[in-house]
């Protein structure tokens, strides 16, 4: 190979890996698609004894015991940090009423009227439901500096927020939608009435 050619593609390849590492980071779209559903959209119909969306006491399970408990996919995100495809997420083109709950321990994170399509290939939203359902940490991995976030009660991996959102608050919270959990306000009201009486 000519010494031109291998430099050329050298610097080519150097150029390309802030893509490879990018997640999230796509300038907002203005575009709004709908897509709606016809039942509460859970990451598991079976869940376990810590899941609860009225229990707000800490989740320290082991490990382990998360593995037990938790999907594969889930517990890929959640507690391993991983990250799920862009556009891929059963809630990246949905628009219900609704609130969003943790997956992996059901604590309320974002009600829907917070979430806009930022363009970016995950369910964003521009402020969570309050201000104890996040935890925000440093996130120093793959050469970037980010805030990752995580539940407030379970220290599930959810995604990171960006300063980058619109307003009231100019925040985005990019989150992994494998880690969310949805029931409609209508659902979200019933129970909440059944749990008053």
């Amino acid at each position: 190979m000519d010494l031109f050619v291998a430099k050329y593609l050298r610097m080519a390849l150097i150029g390309a890996l802030p893509l490879l590492f990018t997640q999230c980071s796509f300038s907002q779209s203005s575009k709004k698609r709908v897509v709606t559903a016809h039942t509460d959209m859970e990451s598991s119909d079976k869940k376990h004894s810590s899941y609860s969306r009225t229990d707000t006491s800490k989740v320290n399970l082991t490990d382990e015991e998360w593995k037990k408990v938790l999907p594969d996919d889930v517990y890929y995100i959640a507690r391993m940090k991983g990250t799920e495809r862009p556009w891929t997420s059963k809630f990246e083109e949905f628009y219900e009423a609704g609130t969003y709950y943790c997956a992996a321990c059901g604590n309320a994170l974002f009600k829907s009227d917070t979430k806009f399509d930022s363009g970016c290939g995950w369910p964003s939203f521009y402020e969570p439901i309050s201000k104890t359902s996040i935890i925000y940490t440093p996130d120093h991995s793959h050469g970037m500096e980010r805030t990752e976030v995580q539940c407030g009660r379970c220290k599930a991996h959810l995604g990171h927020v960006f300063e980058d959102g619109p307003k009231p608050t100019g925040l985005r919270y990019c989150i992994n939608g494998v880690v969310l959990d949805f029931a409609k306000a209508a659902a979200t009201e019933k129970k909440y009435k059944e749990g008053q009486e």
